[in-house]
């Protein structure tokens, strides 16, 4: 059961992380690979609402099912480009910051960087923040997974 309606109850903020997405997809990351990190990351911070979401809204896409069974163990699926595994490996490092005493080392930056300009790159960044801040707000809130269907 759902805590709190935090786009209720803080519409600023809501629509502030709205806008974060608004940017996102207006960007030069690539629509798949945003979904991917989306899913990735909300897959590492157990956040069901998001998992849910980012499941179909990848599909709506244009993911195939394959792909997205497999981005769980994408480091083990061969259905993903260098770049896509960079943009996953940067997302896992800048995710599980307190997994390792360097969290985003040089060469998940390195190999990111190599396949992504530095607009989009940035854009990369902010999308893995974004994803990370709403799975917060998704399982603190106690949000219902397909619910927003």
């Amino acid at each position: 059961m759902q805590r709190i309606d935090v786009a209720k109850l803080a519409p600023k903020a809501y629509h502030s992380l709205l806008g974060l997405e608004r940017f996102l997809h207006e960007s030069g990351l690539p629509q798949r690979t945003l979904e991917l990190v989306k899913l990735r990351a909300s897959q590492i911070n157990g956040c069901g609402y998001c998992v849910d979401m980012h499941s179909h809204d990848a599909k709506k896409a244009g993911e195939s099912d394959e792909r997205l069974f497999a981005v769980v163990a994408w480091r083990d699926a061969p259905f993903y480009t260098d770049a896509e595994r960079a943009a996953l490996a940067l997302t896992e490092a800048a995710t599980r910051l307190s997994d390792r005493p360097d969290p985003v080392p040089d060469e998940i930056w390195a190999e990111a960087a190599k396949h992504y300009d530095e607009e989009t790159l940035a854009a990369l960044v902010v999308a893995i923040a974004a994803i990370n801040a709403w799975n917060r707000i998704g399982v603190t809130a106690r949000l219902v997974p397909g619910s927003h269907r």
